[in-house]
């Protein structure tokens, strides 16, 4: 698999990472078995670029990911985050976010012992706290950087001000959030920023947690514990028009005979060489799907008539109550 690099002179990290909070959270029956094997599959197949958080599970997910890598630590790019503390374990919705620099501080020792390993590759604020100014919490994060518990910082959702703010702090590798055929928010001020000073995105959800690839069609279909089933894009109308949407996306894919996922995927990659779509699975034949995009080639006429083929999507990507954590 080719590399990119996180910003102008930035890691190298596998152009497709794996996001493994599904592994462990969120979306259904967890099944560790398969989720070891997919994570063995994707450094097989040279995706090195491995994304999990304090709060998937919440922590169980950091020590499924450090157990899989044991013995391996030289060949994953690994990335974890900080900041969003569940109120309760099994409410996913209500939470809160410390950026204080005792917090950050204590969760990234935390993590460095769940994961098995003394450095972390990349170490993100899952999201910004609004009661703690950003120097503040990347001031702290810096303090991790030199003393060799973290080699690279990130943010999660954050405002292109907080972005400047913090990178003036000290150097951002990355910002992660979502981007895909159906949300497409970050292109009006948040890209154009990273772009400016040379950081890279790293894009969770590019297939729509699973909706754009087709992987179902109601939330009847999916657990009774998944989260998307509270999902305002999932639901009633929305979901109703979004169907529509998904299945724009299945002819256009199958128009070049690739899979819905894998040209979903492919048109996030061709927005711009820093950028680092982290599709999540738990499943090694998706995984597999997914690498496939790789080899998928867009010019900048395709992507753009793709992308103004795909009608907006109907609904907000979260629910209220997490809506209000974004974009701070």
């Amino acid at each position: 698999m080719n590399s990119r690099t996180l910003g102008g002179d930035g890691p190298e990290v596998s152009e497709i990472g794996l996001g493994c909070m599904g592994m462990s959270a969120f979306y259904g029956q967890a099944d560790e078995g398969e989720a070891r094997a997919t994570i063995a599959r994707a450094l097989q197949l040279g995706c090195n670029f491995l994304d999990t958080s304090d709060m998937y599970g919440p922590h169980t997910n950091e020590r499924l990911v450090g157990s899989a890598i044991a013995g391996k630590r030289d060949e994953v790019f690994l990335a974890t985050k900080f900041g969003i503390k569940l109120i309760k374990d099994d409410d996913l919705i209500n939470r809160t976010v410390d950026g204080s620099p005792e917090y950050v501080r204590k969760s990234c020792d935390d993590s460095l012992q769940r994961l098995g390993t003394d450095y972390i590759d990349l170490y993100y604020q899952h999201r910004v706290d609004p009661n703690t100014p950003i120097e503040d919490t990347v001031g702290a994060m810096a303090e991790l950087v030199q003393a060799g518990k973290v080699r690279h910082i990130g943010l999660s959702e954050a405002s292109a001000e907080t972005i400047r703010r913090a990178h003036a702090v000290h150097p951002i590798a990355a910002v992660q959030t979502e981007y895909s055929l159906w949300t497409r928010d970050v292109e009006q001020e948040i890209l154009p920023t990273l772009q400016e000073l040379g950081i890279a995105l790293v894009a969770y959800s590019p297939l729509g947690r699973g909706f754009l690839s087709g992987r179902f069609r109601s939330t009847e279909e999916l657990d009774d514990s998944d989260y998307r089933r509270h999902g305002p894009r999932f639901t009633g109308e929305n979901l109703k028009q979004n169907l529509a949407l998904a299945e724009r996306v299945r002819e256009l894919a199958a128009e070049r005979d690739i899979t819905p996922g894998q040209l979903a995927l492919a048109w996030v990659l061709s927005r711009w060489e820093h950028i680092v779509p982290i599709p999540g699975t738990k499943r090694v034949a998706y995984l597999e799907e997914n690498l496939g995009a790789a080899d998928v080639q867009l010019s900048e006429a395709d992507a753009r008539a793709i992308a103004q083929a795909i009608p907006a999507a109907a609904g907000d990507r979260y629910p209220e109550a997490v809506m209000r954590s974004v974009n701070l």
